[in-house]
């Protein structure tokens, strides 16, 4: 069994792929800061069921923070196969009204980890970026040809800068790199500015949905276990490799909402807004290189995975229901 640094141990993602590989007889050190991007209780939810499985080790540190890399005991005595780096400041509009903690985050941070790889002889770097680096226009279903040149919003850029710098290190040294670029991702616990919790919370709670737009926008939305999955797969040795992950059931946002109400037995009661600017209006992935190369298919249908979060929302309402989402 193998040691793994897993970065954003307590976010959406990262606490998914740090359960998997723990169950599978890894030991997993995760690190996370717990900022407060959005409603803290979220990571805790997710860390306490990491802190409950054997294998798992927990720092509390910022990435972006050079210093607490390099003299946090648990990360420099220990030997990892691999470094899963997860930890991101996500979001459009976000990055808009903060682009410098994206930059903080999301390039510096990465560059932190780089350099830890680099000096510590670690082979093996998962880099998670995403979808909106192919900007505006790009082809639909996207494949990881298509340009990546005009990011269209800082989130977007400082991916891709993040994704620069990995190139940049795997061609000095080595350094063996998948960059898994995530579309769009939901599940029990995810984000609350991402519009399935959103949805799910102002239905469930008799809100208004904010609506940008006419909701004739889609994305291709992946349940949370397949995008772990395939992130896992990713560790495989490629050299350097980029892949997609997600997108494999497109829905606009009118039939989403649709969805729900059938399931939740439920009326949305719909508040129109102007668009977002710098947001898509689809996204869909094709995810070709990722079934040749990872043998990667996702498992869960749209249907089921919204069964599943609504499910989980009616367990955790208590509290779930404050959960701020803006």
């Amino acid at each position: 069994m193998a040691s793994y640094l897993v970065t954003g141990a307590a976010g959406f993602i990262g606490a998914r792929v740090a359960e998997m590989l723990l169950e599978e007889g890894h030991t997993v050190t995760g690190i996370d800061n717990l900022n407060d991007a959005y409603d803290v209780r979220l990571k805790e939810y997710r860390l306490r069921k990491l802190q409950s499985l054997p294998g798992f080790h927990f720092v509390r540190a910022d990435i972006a923070d050079r210093n607490l890399l390099t003299q946090q005991a648990a990360i420099t005595n220990q030997s990892f196969e691999a470094v899963i780096h997860l930890a991101a400041r996500a979001g459009v509009r976000a990055s808009l009204q903060n682009p410098w903690l994206f930059y903080e985050t999301n390039v510096i941070g990465t560059l932190n980890l780089l350099e830890l790889c680099r000096q510590r002889g670690i082979r093996k770097f998962i880099q998670a970026s995403t979808s909106t680096v192919y900007g505006l226009h790009a082809p639909v279903p996207t494949p990881e040809t298509a340009s990546t040149d005009y990011p269209p919003q800082p989130y977007a850029a400082s991916k891709k800068a993040a994704e620069t710098l990995c190139f940049t290190y795997h061609s000095l040294y080595g350094l063996d790199v998948s960059v898994v670029r995530y579309f769009t991702v939901y599940g029990p616990a995810g984000r609350p500015d991402m519009s399935m919790f959103r949805f799910v919370q102002w239905i469930s709670e008799g809100r208004p949905v904010r609506l940008y737009g006419n909701g004739e926008a889609s994305r291709g939305f992946t349940y949370i276990d397949d995008i772990a999955r395939g992130t896992i797969a990713a560790l495989h040795p490629f050299g350097y490799e980029t892949f997609n992950l997600g997108g494999h059931e497109v829905i606009t946002m009118n039939a989403l909402i649709a969805m729900m109400e059938d399931i939740l037995g439920r009326k949305a009661i719909i508040e129109h807004l102007p668009p977002n600017p710098g947001e898509l209006q689809t996204n869909h992935a094709d995810v070709t290189k990722a079934r040749r190369l990872l043998s990667w298919q996702p498992q869960v249908s749209l249907r089921e995975g919204v069964a599943r979060l609504v499910e989980w929302y009616r367990a955790e309402r208590t509290w779930a229901k404050e959960v701020a989402t803006l």
